[in-house]
């Protein structure tokens, strides 16, 4: 079965709202979008491009697919990692579209849950979740999620939407890799630690 990798960049405090730009996602009032950039660097970079290479699927949510398919198809900063957004087989869960124009993009349809077992089920490899913090709580609800790599940067925001919250299960999680960056950020793998003692 494939494994699905939530990839997220966290504040110290735990905020994934609106990394990349000031208008990614002022929801809730929130004006500090685009915290990422400072502490973006080679190591950052290549932690990111690793973990989209190495899939064959991204899974996203409503507004970070909306998000991602506004810039990349037209993006000319990075074309390696352009063609790779727009290659990628792309699959969108949302209560609200009804169709999706980005290359190798499918909508899922009926119950999230049902559509990503099934798609968890087919053969290939891994499929990781980019932002889509709606669909991340659902994912983590029905212990859906293999394994979590979080950029951790070292800023404290105080307000956001946060990837592990109050409503959030209680989960025993074991670490199984580490990197740091220039830049202070700290590259973290987890994966559920049910999962590391079935490999034992």
């Amino acid at each position: 079965m494939r494994n699905i990798i939530v990839s997220e960049m966290l504040t110290l405090d735990g905020v994934m709202q609106a990394p990349g730009g000031p208008d990614e996602d002022r929801e809730g009032g929130f004006e500090q979008g685009g915290w990422v950039w400072p502490y973006f660097d080679e190591v950052f970079a290549d932690a990111v491009e690793d973990g989209l290479s190495s899939s064959d699927v991204l899974l996203l949510g409503r507004k970070t697919y909306e998000i991602f398919a506004a810039y990349w198809p037209t993006a000319t900063d990075d074309e390696d990692l352009a063609d790779l957004m727009n290659s990628i087989d792309k699959y969108v869960s949302s209560r609200t579209l009804d169709e999706v124009e980005w290359q190798n993009s499918t909508l899922l349809e009926g119950d999230v849950e049902t559509a990503v077992v099934e798609l968890k089920e087919k053969p290939g490899g891994d499929i990781r979740v980019i932002g889509s913090g709606d669909l991340v709580q659902t994912l983590m609800q029905h212990d859906l999620v293999d394994e979590y790599q979080l950029t951790i940067t070292p800023l404290v925001l105080g307000s956001g939407k946060r990837l592990f919250g109050d409503e959030s299960k209680q989960t025993d999680l074991q670490l199984v890799d580490t990197e740091t960056t220039e830049t202070g950020v700290v590259v973290l793998v987890y994966e559920p630690a049910e999962k590391e003692e079935a490999k034992r």
